[in-house]
């Protein structure tokens, strides 16, 4: 009983320090992203999360140039808000990963939540087969077969690991989609905050409008990213199809530091 608790105690305390580098690497790539003076790079892992063979032949046939319309629209964006950096972000494509990252918990408890955190963390430092430029952003990719017709769970980005969970459908006919799911989560690892009402998906007037002040105000016909969907009517929006349809309100500007005034 006391050798165990004895290599409990080791096991333990390794585990501490990893999680302590993983988080002072996370620290500095914050502050890193925060000042906007080097382009960032974000990698995105794909996963077959429902291991179908049609989910994994249009993960084979992925490539980098599937995920150019995030930076596309971001260096579009950044130069409206007179960001001096040209490219703001580089996307990379990594391997797949076998694995799944571990499910939030349900109706979490604050130390739930950061328990949570840490083993997603300590879950990607192992899982990370990337072999290029170091990753300030990463993404893990969900994909699922359309053909399953399932809801998806809801995506999420932790600023404070610099990670985000992203699920979306393997197909070409969402792949516009997919890249607006993962840049709102990427503008969470970066600072920005959910301009949405949690209980209906509704955007939060006026922060979470593209054009709060346009006569009528509804329907708008594009999407503030953090607040994630087309207003059509008080009770109903629609989840971009593509990023051509989003752009970057001047609250979630100022929160990732495009406006310091």
């Amino acid at each position: 009983m006391a050798a165990r608790s004895f290599w409990g105690k080791i096991r333990l305390t390794l585990l501490l320090l990893l999680l302590l580098v993983v988080s002072l690497n996370a620290l500095l790539s914050r502050i890193r992203s925060s000042d906007w003076e080097e382009t960032l790079i974000l990698v995105i892992y794909p996963i077959n999360a429902d291991e179908r063979q049609d989910t994994q032949q249009y993960l084979d046939a992925l490539s980098e140039e599937h995920f150019e319309e995030i930076e596309w629209f971001l260096r579009q964006q950044a130069a409206l808000y007179g960001l001096s950096l040209t490219d703001p972000l580089r996307v990379h494509l990594a391997p797949p990963v076998n694995g799944h990252p571990p499910p939030p918990p349900l109706n979490p408890s604050m130390l739930d939540s950061v328990i949570w955190s840490l083993e997603l963390r300590y879950w990607a430092w192992r899982n990370d087969n990337w072999q290029g430029e170091s990753a300030d952003i990463r993404v893990y990719l969900r994909l699922f077969s359309p053909q399953n017709r399932q809801v998806l769970a809801h995506s999420l980005g932790l600023q404070k690991g610099m990670i985000g969970v992203v699920n979306g459908f393997a197909s070409i006919d969402y792949q516009a989609q997919n890249n607006f799911v993962t840049l709102h989560e990427v503008l969470h690892t970066l600072g920005a905050r959910d301009k949405y009402d949690p209980a209906t998906n509704q955007p939060l007037w006026p922060e979470g409008y593209a054009d709060p002040y346009q006569y009528p105000r509804l329907p708008q016909y594009r999407a503030e990213i953090m607040g994630g969907r087309v207003p059509e009517t008080a009770a109903f929006s629609l989840i971009p199809s593509s990023l051509q349809q989003v752009m970057i309100g001047p609250q979630t500007a100022a929160e990732i530091n495009w406006i310091t005034d």
